[in-house]
Protein backbone atom coordinates (compact mmCIF):
# COMPACT_ATOMS: atom_id res chain seq x y z
CA UNK A 1 0.00 0.00 0.00
CA UNK A 2 1.65 3.22 -0.68
CA UNK A 3 1.53 6.09 1.85
CA UNK A 4 1.36 9.98 1.67
CA UNK A 5 4.84 11.44 1.86
CA UNK A 6 6.17 12.62 5.39
CA UNK A 7 4.91 16.00 5.64
CA UNK A 8 2.14 15.44 3.19
CA UNK A 9 -1.51 15.39 3.53
CA UNK A 10 -5.11 14.24 2.33
CA UNK A 11 -8.10 17.29 2.88
CA UNK A 12 -11.38 15.45 2.70
CA UNK A 13 -14.43 15.00 4.62
CA UNK A 14 -15.80 17.41 7.32
CA UNK A 15 -12.37 18.98 6.85
CA UNK A 16 -13.66 20.80 3.41
CA UNK A 17 -16.07 22.63 5.02
CA UNK A 18 -13.67 24.84 7.03
CA UNK A 19 -11.55 25.00 3.88
CA UNK A 20 -14.96 26.21 1.48
CA UNK A 21 -15.78 28.85 3.86
CA UNK A 22 -12.27 30.38 4.19
CA UNK A 23 -11.93 30.43 -0.15
CA UNK A 24 -15.15 31.67 0.04
CA UNK A 25 -13.87 35.03 1.74
CA UNK A 26 -10.54 34.62 0.15
CA UNK A 27 -12.31 35.32 -3.42
CA UNK A 28 -15.74 37.71 -1.97
CA UNK A 29 -13.32 40.06 0.43
CA UNK A 30 -10.35 40.29 -2.24
CA UNK A 31 -12.58 41.29 -5.07
CA UNK A 32 -14.42 43.98 -2.94
CA UNK A 33 -10.95 45.47 -1.91
CA UNK A 34 -10.46 46.11 -5.88
CA UNK A 35 -7.73 43.01 -6.04
CA UNK A 36 -7.20 40.64 -9.09
CA UNK A 37 -6.46 37.22 -8.86
CA UNK A 38 -2.82 36.15 -9.94
CA UNK A 39 -2.08 32.60 -10.46
CA UNK A 40 1.54 31.77 -10.71
CA UNK A 41 3.83 28.14 -11.13
CA UNK A 42 4.37 26.05 -8.39
CA UNK A 43 7.59 25.49 -9.63
CA UNK A 44 10.21 28.54 -10.09
CA UNK A 45 13.80 28.85 -11.23
CA UNK A 46 15.88 28.56 -7.64
CA UNK A 47 17.31 31.57 -8.01
CA UNK A 48 14.39 33.61 -7.82
CA UNK A 49 13.77 32.69 -4.30
CA UNK A 50 17.44 32.98 -3.37
CA UNK A 51 17.66 36.46 -4.72
CA UNK A 52 14.03 36.91 -3.60
CA UNK A 53 13.56 35.88 0.05
CA UNK A 54 17.23 36.02 0.70
CA UNK A 55 20.36 33.66 0.42
CA UNK A 56 20.75 33.61 4.23
CA UNK A 57 17.32 33.19 5.47
CA UNK A 58 16.38 29.59 6.83
CA UNK A 59 13.68 29.04 3.93
CA UNK A 60 17.08 29.31 1.19
CA UNK A 61 19.35 27.53 3.28
CA UNK A 62 17.45 25.04 5.22
CA UNK A 63 13.75 24.64 3.74
CA UNK A 64 13.74 24.74 -0.13
CA UNK A 65 12.61 22.16 -2.22
CA UNK A 66 15.22 22.02 -4.72
CA UNK A 67 16.62 19.96 -7.16
CA UNK A 68 18.36 19.65 -10.85
CA UNK A 69 16.25 18.59 -13.81
CA UNK A 70 17.48 16.62 -16.69
CA UNK A 71 19.04 19.97 -18.03
CA UNK A 72 21.17 20.38 -14.92
CA UNK A 73 18.63 23.70 -14.37
CA UNK A 74 18.04 24.25 -10.23
CA UNK A 75 14.34 24.43 -10.09
CA UNK A 76 12.40 24.57 -6.31
CA UNK A 77 8.71 24.73 -5.41
CA UNK A 78 7.60 27.48 -4.38
CA UNK A 79 7.74 28.35 -0.80
CA UNK A 80 6.07 31.89 -0.68
CA UNK A 81 4.30 33.75 -3.10
CA UNK A 82 5.91 37.44 -3.39
CA UNK A 83 8.70 36.34 -5.15
CA UNK A 84 7.10 34.66 -7.74
CA UNK A 85 4.05 37.43 -8.06
CA UNK A 86 7.29 39.64 -8.39
CA UNK A 87 8.86 37.71 -10.72
CA UNK A 88 5.90 37.35 -13.19
CA UNK A 89 5.75 41.66 -12.39
CA UNK A 90 9.02 41.59 -13.89
CA UNK A 91 8.37 39.48 -16.84
CA UNK A 92 5.41 40.16 -17.94
CA UNK A 93 6.28 44.21 -17.99
CA UNK A 94 3.51 44.72 -15.75
CA UNK A 95 4.65 47.92 -14.22
CA UNK A 96 4.71 49.61 -17.24
CA UNK A 97 1.16 50.48 -17.34
CA UNK A 98 0.54 53.60 -14.53
CA UNK A 99 -1.65 53.17 -11.52
CA UNK A 100 -1.04 51.02 -8.56
CA UNK A 101 -1.48 47.30 -9.54
CA UNK A 102 -3.33 45.13 -6.79
CA UNK A 103 -3.66 41.65 -6.97
CA UNK A 104 -4.33 38.35 -4.67
CA UNK A 105 -3.46 34.23 -4.80
CA UNK A 106 -4.33 31.36 -3.36
CA UNK A 107 -2.88 28.01 -3.37
CA UNK A 108 -0.10 25.27 -1.88
CA UNK A 109 3.59 26.35 -1.18
CA UNK A 110 6.08 23.80 0.09
CA UNK A 111 8.94 23.84 2.57
CA UNK A 112 10.75 21.17 4.39
CA UNK A 113 10.38 21.71 7.74
CA UNK A 114 9.76 19.38 10.34
CA UNK A 115 6.00 18.11 10.33
CA UNK A 116 4.18 19.60 13.44
CA UNK A 117 0.52 20.57 14.60
CA UNK A 118 -0.41 23.17 12.15
CA UNK A 119 2.95 22.73 10.32
CA UNK A 120 3.19 20.49 6.78
CA UNK A 121 5.50 20.62 4.24
CA UNK A 122 2.84 21.36 1.49
CA UNK A 123 0.78 24.18 2.97
CA UNK A 124 -1.76 26.52 1.72
CA UNK A 125 -1.64 30.16 1.63
CA UNK A 126 -3.55 33.32 0.65
CA UNK A 127 -1.75 36.05 -0.13
CA UNK A 128 -1.91 39.84 -1.35
CA UNK A 129 0.40 42.14 -3.20
CA UNK A 130 0.14 45.69 -4.18
CA UNK A 131 2.29 47.06 -6.56
CA UNK A 132 3.10 51.11 -7.72
CA UNK A 133 2.92 53.48 -4.72
CA UNK A 134 4.86 53.90 -1.45
CA UNK A 135 1.63 55.95 -0.20
CA UNK A 136 1.21 54.78 3.96
CA UNK A 137 -2.69 54.64 2.85
CA UNK A 138 -1.52 51.53 0.93
CA UNK A 139 -0.33 50.02 3.88
CA UNK A 140 -3.11 50.94 5.54
CA UNK A 141 -5.50 49.41 3.33
CA UNK A 142 -3.63 45.86 2.66
CA UNK A 143 -3.63 45.77 6.75
CA UNK A 144 -7.51 46.48 6.95
CA UNK A 145 -7.77 43.60 4.21
CA UNK A 146 -6.01 41.22 6.47
CA UNK A 147 -8.05 42.15 9.82
CA UNK A 148 -10.94 41.99 7.55
CA UNK A 149 -10.23 38.45 6.09
CA UNK A 150 -10.03 37.16 9.97
CA UNK A 151 -13.28 38.92 10.99
CA UNK A 152 -15.02 37.38 8.30
CA UNK A 153 -13.48 33.82 8.87
CA UNK A 154 -15.09 34.52 12.56
CA UNK A 155 -11.62 34.53 14.62
CA UNK A 156 -10.92 38.35 14.48
CA UNK A 157 -11.18 38.78 18.12
CA UNK A 158 -8.78 35.74 19.01
CA UNK A 159 -5.93 38.38 17.24
CA UNK A 160 -3.77 40.95 17.82
CA UNK A 161 -2.26 43.21 15.16
CA UNK A 162 1.62 44.00 15.93
CA UNK A 163 3.51 46.34 13.78
CA UNK A 164 6.57 47.89 13.46
CA UNK A 165 9.12 50.01 10.87
CA UNK A 166 12.26 47.92 10.03
CA UNK A 167 13.51 50.83 8.16
CA UNK A 168 15.36 51.29 4.40
CA UNK A 169 18.54 51.31 3.10
CA UNK A 170 19.30 54.72 4.35
CA UNK A 171 19.11 53.59 8.01
CA UNK A 172 18.99 50.08 8.35
CA UNK A 173 23.03 49.64 8.01
CA UNK A 174 23.34 52.33 11.17
CA UNK A 175 21.45 49.74 12.98
CA UNK A 176 22.91 46.49 11.65
CA UNK A 177 26.30 48.01 13.01
CA UNK A 178 24.75 48.81 16.51
CA UNK A 179 22.83 45.21 16.43
CA UNK A 180 26.60 43.38 15.79
CA UNK A 181 28.71 45.68 18.38
CA UNK A 182 25.79 44.87 20.96
CA UNK A 183 25.44 41.16 20.00
CA UNK A 184 28.94 40.57 19.88
CA UNK A 185 29.37 41.21 23.79
CA UNK A 186 27.01 37.64 24.31
CA UNK A 187 27.87 35.71 21.67
CA UNK A 188 28.80 32.93 23.66
CA UNK A 189 25.27 32.90 24.54
CA UNK A 190 23.87 32.47 21.23
CA UNK A 191 22.99 29.66 19.41
CA UNK A 192 24.84 28.57 15.91
CA UNK A 193 22.39 29.60 14.39
CA UNK A 194 22.76 33.21 15.54
CA UNK A 195 26.48 33.06 15.80
CA UNK A 196 26.64 32.58 11.92
CA UNK A 197 24.40 35.07 11.57
CA UNK A 198 26.14 37.61 14.00
CA UNK A 199 27.85 39.31 10.88
CA UNK A 200 25.77 38.97 7.83
CA UNK A 201 21.96 39.19 9.32
CA UNK A 202 21.99 40.51 12.99
CA UNK A 203 18.34 41.66 12.49
CA UNK A 204 16.75 37.89 12.32
CA UNK A 205 18.65 37.08 15.85
CA UNK A 206 16.03 39.47 17.22
CA UNK A 207 13.66 36.76 15.98
CA UNK A 208 15.05 33.71 16.88
CA UNK A 209 12.85 31.36 19.28
CA UNK A 210 15.97 29.64 21.62
CA UNK A 211 15.31 31.00 24.85
CA UNK A 212 19.03 31.90 25.17
CA UNK A 213 18.78 34.18 21.65
CA UNK A 214 15.47 35.52 22.90
CA UNK A 215 17.30 37.05 27.01
CA UNK A 216 19.93 38.42 25.14
CA UNK A 217 17.64 40.10 22.27
CA UNK A 218 15.55 41.57 25.01
CA UNK A 219 18.03 44.36 25.70
CA UNK A 220 18.83 44.96 22.23
CA UNK A 221 18.92 48.02 20.35
CA UNK A 222 15.17 48.53 18.33
CA UNK A 223 15.14 49.43 14.92
CA UNK A 224 12.48 52.41 15.89
CA UNK A 225 15.16 54.16 17.73
CA UNK A 226 17.25 54.36 14.68
CA UNK A 227 15.14 55.69 11.74
CA UNK A 228 15.51 58.26 9.43
CA UNK A 229 12.97 60.88 9.13
CA UNK A 230 11.35 59.73 5.61
CA UNK A 231 10.55 55.98 7.59
CA UNK A 232 9.44 57.58 10.93
CA UNK A 233 7.27 60.02 8.81
CA UNK A 234 5.90 57.02 6.85
CA UNK A 235 5.50 54.98 10.14
CA UNK A 236 3.74 57.79 12.06
CA UNK A 237 1.23 58.20 8.99
CA UNK A 238 0.04 54.39 8.68
CA UNK A 239 -0.45 54.57 12.56
CA UNK A 240 -2.56 57.76 11.77
CA UNK A 241 -4.47 55.82 8.97
CA UNK A 242 -4.91 53.03 10.94
CA UNK A 243 -6.87 55.11 13.76
CA UNK A 244 -8.82 56.26 11.21
CA UNK A 245 -10.20 52.90 10.78
CA UNK A 246 -10.58 52.05 14.13
CA UNK A 247 -7.83 49.27 13.80
CA UNK A 248 -6.35 48.34 17.41
CA UNK A 249 -2.81 47.40 17.22
CA UNK A 250 0.45 46.88 19.17
CA UNK A 251 3.78 48.46 18.10
CA UNK A 252 6.23 45.41 18.97
CA UNK A 253 9.79 47.29 18.38
CA UNK A 254 11.64 44.05 18.36
CA UNK A 255 9.57 42.30 14.86
CA UNK A 256 11.71 41.92 12.37
CA UNK A 257 9.94 39.62 9.13
CA UNK A 258 12.20 36.27 8.44
CA UNK A 259 12.64 37.09 4.59
CA UNK A 260 15.53 39.54 3.29
CA UNK A 261 13.09 41.96 1.24
CA UNK A 262 11.35 43.95 3.88
CA UNK A 263 11.84 47.47 4.57
CA UNK A 264 9.58 50.03 6.60
CA UNK A 265 6.18 48.86 7.75
CA UNK A 266 5.93 45.23 9.19
CA UNK A 267 3.20 43.46 10.96
CA UNK A 268 1.90 40.53 12.40
CA UNK A 269 -1.10 39.04 13.46
CA UNK A 270 -0.78 37.05 16.14
CA UNK A 271 -2.64 34.72 19.05
CA UNK A 272 -2.49 32.95 21.72
CA UNK A 273 -5.18 30.68 21.82
CA UNK A 274 -3.51 28.35 18.86
CA UNK A 275 -0.29 28.36 20.42
CA UNK A 276 2.19 30.94 22.54
CA UNK A 277 2.55 33.73 20.50
CA UNK A 278 1.73 31.85 16.83
CA UNK A 279 1.51 33.93 14.04
CA UNK A 280 -1.34 33.16 11.44
CA UNK A 281 -1.39 36.20 8.78
CA UNK A 282 2.20 38.59 8.22
CA UNK A 283 3.31 41.18 6.08
CA UNK A 284 5.24 44.32 5.29
CA UNK A 285 6.49 46.68 2.48
CA UNK A 286 9.32 45.59 -0.31
CA UNK A 287 10.13 48.65 -2.23
CA UNK A 288 13.20 47.07 -3.40
CA UNK A 289 12.73 43.57 -4.42
CA UNK A 290 11.21 44.34 -7.87
CA UNK A 291 14.36 45.77 -8.95
CA UNK A 292 16.36 42.96 -7.32
CA UNK A 293 14.66 40.75 -9.47
CA UNK A 294 15.47 42.39 -12.67
CA UNK A 295 12.87 45.56 -12.87
CA UNK A 296 12.52 49.19 -12.29
CA UNK A 297 12.11 50.50 -9.29
CA UNK A 298 8.48 49.51 -8.10
CA UNK A 299 7.16 49.78 -4.86
CA UNK A 300 5.49 46.96 -3.02
CA UNK A 301 3.41 45.93 -0.51
CA UNK A 302 1.66 42.67 0.14
CA UNK A 303 0.67 39.90 3.38
CA UNK A 304 0.23 36.04 3.68
CA UNK A 305 -1.70 33.82 5.78
CA UNK A 306 -1.62 30.16 6.68
CA UNK A 307 -4.62 28.23 5.69
CA UNK A 308 -3.84 24.92 7.57
CA UNK A 309 -2.91 27.12 10.56
CA UNK A 310 -6.16 29.04 10.13
CA UNK A 311 -8.19 26.43 9.93
CA UNK A 312 -7.08 24.48 13.02
CA UNK A 313 -7.08 27.90 14.94
CA UNK A 314 -11.16 28.20 13.86
CA UNK A 315 -11.81 24.89 15.10
CA UNK A 316 -9.78 25.47 18.32
CA UNK A 317 -11.76 28.36 18.55
CA UNK A 318 -15.27 26.04 18.26
CA UNK A 319 -16.50 27.24 15.37
CA UNK A 320 -17.85 24.59 12.41
CA UNK A 321 -18.19 25.08 8.82
CA UNK A 322 -19.78 21.95 7.75
CA UNK A 323 -20.72 21.17 4.25
CA UNK A 324 -24.69 21.01 3.83
CA UNK A 325 -26.29 20.14 0.87
CA UNK A 326 -29.64 21.83 -0.33
CA UNK A 327 -31.88 18.74 -1.62
CA UNK A 328 -31.40 15.12 -1.57
CA UNK A 329 -33.84 13.75 -3.91
CA UNK A 330 -35.45 10.33 -3.06
CA UNK A 331 -36.83 8.28 -6.24
CA UNK A 332 -37.46 4.00 -6.84
CA UNK A 333 -36.86 1.73 -9.37
CA UNK A 334 -40.40 2.66 -10.52
CA UNK A 335 -40.32 6.68 -10.63
CA UNK A 336 -36.11 6.75 -11.32
CA UNK A 337 -36.81 7.94 -15.06
CA UNK A 338 -38.77 10.94 -14.02
CA UNK A 339 -36.83 11.59 -10.85
CA UNK A 340 -33.54 11.66 -12.72
CA UNK A 341 -35.24 14.54 -15.15
CA UNK A 342 -36.32 16.50 -11.90
CA UNK A 343 -33.06 16.10 -10.56
CA UNK A 344 -31.30 17.32 -13.39
CA UNK A 345 -33.51 19.88 -13.56
CA UNK A 346 -33.02 21.43 -9.96
CA UNK A 347 -28.93 20.90 -10.09
CA UNK A 348 -29.44 23.39 -13.16
CA UNK A 349 -30.49 25.96 -10.87
CA UNK A 350 -27.32 25.58 -9.05
CA UNK A 351 -28.88 24.08 -6.18
CA UNK A 352 -26.95 20.99 -4.65
CA UNK A 353 -28.56 18.00 -5.11
CA UNK A 354 -27.87 14.46 -4.68
CA UNK A 355 -29.43 11.15 -4.38
CA UNK A 356 -29.52 7.32 -3.46
CA UNK A 357 -27.98 5.24 -6.26
CA UNK A 358 -29.14 2.21 -5.10
CA UNK A 359 -32.68 3.36 -5.30
CA UNK A 360 -33.16 1.46 -1.49
CA UNK A 361 -35.93 1.82 0.67
CA UNK A 362 -38.03 4.70 1.65
CA UNK A 363 -36.12 4.01 5.35
CA UNK A 364 -32.75 3.69 3.90
CA UNK A 365 -32.79 6.71 1.91
CA UNK A 366 -34.32 8.79 4.56
CA UNK A 367 -30.86 7.40 6.39
CA UNK A 368 -28.49 8.48 3.31
CA UNK A 369 -30.65 11.82 3.51
CA UNK A 370 -29.90 13.14 6.97
CA UNK A 371 -26.42 11.71 6.83
CA UNK A 372 -26.54 13.87 3.90
CA UNK A 373 -27.12 17.36 5.93
CA UNK A 374 -29.69 18.23 3.34
CA UNK A 375 -31.74 21.01 4.13
CA UNK A 376 -35.01 19.59 1.93
CA UNK A 377 -35.76 15.88 1.06
CA UNK A 378 -37.80 15.76 -2.50
CA UNK A 379 -39.73 12.64 -2.65
CA UNK A 380 -40.88 11.14 -6.04
CA UNK A 381 -42.89 7.94 -5.37
CA UNK A 382 -45.85 5.88 -7.62
CA UNK A 383 -48.37 8.09 -6.12
CA UNK A 384 -46.72 11.24 -6.45
CA UNK A 385 -45.62 10.24 -9.84
CA UNK A 386 -48.72 9.42 -11.04
CA UNK A 387 -50.08 12.75 -9.80
CA UNK A 388 -47.83 14.77 -11.18
CA UNK A 389 -46.78 15.69 -7.79
CA UNK A 390 -43.41 15.56 -5.31
CA UNK A 391 -43.21 15.20 -1.55
CA UNK A 392 -41.09 17.93 -0.06
CA UNK A 393 -39.79 17.94 3.24
CA UNK A 394 -37.84 20.13 5.99
CA UNK A 395 -35.59 18.53 7.38
CA UNK A 396 -35.08 21.03 10.27
CA UNK A 397 -38.33 21.19 11.32
CA UNK A 398 -39.89 17.89 9.91
CA UNK A 399 -42.41 19.60 7.94
CA UNK A 400 -43.77 17.86 4.73
CA UNK A 401 -45.92 19.12 1.65
CA UNK A 402 -47.30 17.91 -1.09
CA UNK A 403 -45.91 19.60 -4.42
CA UNK A 404 -47.07 20.15 -8.18
CA UNK A 405 -43.61 19.10 -9.73
CA UNK A 406 -44.00 22.29 -12.06
CA UNK A 407 -44.53 24.19 -8.88
CA UNK A 408 -41.15 23.01 -7.19
CA UNK A 409 -38.81 24.98 -8.50
CA UNK A 410 -40.41 28.33 -7.09
CA UNK A 411 -41.31 27.31 -3.94
CA UNK A 412 -37.46 26.29 -3.25
CA UNK A 413 -36.39 29.31 -4.71
CA UNK A 414 -38.41 31.35 -1.11
CA UNK A 415 -36.45 28.95 1.22
CA UNK A 416 -32.92 29.09 -0.87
Amino acid sequence: MFRKVRGFRDIYGEEIGYWRKIEEVIYSLSESFGYSEYKMPVLEKAEVFDRGIGSTTDIVEKEMFAFKDRNDDLLALRPEGTAGVVRGVVENKLYAASGVKKYYYYGPMFRRERPQKGRYRQFYQYGVEVFGSTSPLVDAEVIQLLCSFFDKCGIGEFLRLEINSIGCPECRPDYKNKLIEYFSKYENELCDDCRRRLNTNPLRILDCKVPGCKNVAADAPVMIDYLCSGCKKHFDSVKYYLDILDINYDVNPFMVRGLDYYVRTAFEMITDKFEANSTVGAGGRYDGLVKQLGGPDYPGIGFAVGIDRLVNLIKEAGMTYEETLDIFMVMFPETVDAGLKLLKSLRDENWGVDMDFELGSMKSQMKKANRSQASYVVIMGEEELSNNTVTLKNMTYGEQQLVPVDELKNILSQKF
